[in-house]
């Protein structure tokens, strides 16, 4: 993981998504058109969290989020989701 050039603020994260499965369990090959969005990534920026409310998450730590959670960016030519900790349902 390098640094990014982005801070994020409050409670807020941004994770880079896992890459989405090319292949089912079986072998099947997935055409991209049937690709659907991937549900966990991993945190690569922390914000400092809010008054009462400090973050649990931390950089490194693999996540799963909602299907339609966060707010996409490209940065350095990476794809990366931006989300208030509120939206990561679980850390695995």
């Amino acid at each position: 993981m390098s640094a990014l050039n982005i801070r994020p603020i409050a409670d807020r994260v941004v994770i880079e998504p896992a890459p989405a499965e090319t292949k089912t369990a079986s072998g099947i090959i997935i055409p991209d058109s049937a690709k659907e969005k991937p549900q966990e990534g991993t945190v690569v920026a922390v914000g400092n969290g809010k008054k009462d409310e400090p973050m649990t998450v931390k950089v490194g730590d693999k996540v799963l989020y909602g299907k339609y959670s966060g707010t996409e960016l490209k940065l350095e030519g990476k794809d990366y989701l931006i989300m208030r900790e509120a939206d990561i349902l679980a850390i695995i």
